[in-house]
């Protein structure tokens, strides 16, 4: 048993131990999360993993390289009947992204995470016709930040607030400028000379 402390009692909480890890349990397993969740198949791989994983631990007996191979025969049969499928699964968080106002670098990144190819990525992306300006727009325009605040002086006042927020979001900086109207290169305090 593990044990654990419970701050509002103060009194050792027991964990229940982990359920005993066969290949229908995996599949199971498998298929409430793909009901839940849509899925990367290495996301996938890597949620079975870590209930293996936790099992093992408990178990030192137990033989997590044969369980490693029932989740790869498992993600195996999820992939031949459709229930995994990468390209979806990044069309899906690709238009999420993208309607949410994510900068290419974000949605990039969190794919990455979930396992999926930097191709797929970009072949989405473009698939969607991805354009950074108008992503950068449509942020601006969300938080009224940059050339949609209301007036000319708070746009002047907030100028460097409003890019580092945008460019914090992910956006590159040139793409940000350009949005903002200001070229960087001339210096304002330069005009009367």
């Amino acid at each position: 048993m593990i044990y654990e402390n419970n701050p509002e009692t103060e009194q050792p909480r027991r964990r229940k131990p982990a359920k005993k890890i066969t290949p229908q349990r995996l599949k199971n397993i498998g298929l409430y999360y793909l009901k839940r969740f849509e899925s990367s198949v290495e996301n996938l791989r890597s949620v079975l993993q870590k209930r293996v994983n936790r099992y093992a631990l408990e178990n030192p007996d137990f033989d997590k390289h044969e369980a490693y191979q029932w989740i790869e025969n498992i993600l195996t049969d999820f992939e031949k009947l459709h229930y995994l499928d990468d390209k979806r699964f990044t069309e899906i968080k690709v238009r999420h992204y993208l309607s949410a106002g994510k900068p290419a670098r974000y949605i990039q990144n969190k794919l990455r995470e979930k396992g999926v190819a930097d191709a797929k990525i970009e072949e989405m992306l473009d698939e969607f016709g991805y354009d950074p300006e108008n992503m950068v727009l449509a942020l601006a325009k969300r938080k009224k930040i940059g050339p949609f605040r209301p007036d000319e002086e708070q746009r002047k006042a907030c100028r460097q607030k409003d890019m580092a927020a945008l460019i914090r979001a992910g956006f590159d900086y040139d793409v940000v400028s350009e949005i903002m109207g200001y070229d960087f290169t001339v210096d304002d305090t330069d005009d009367d000379l």
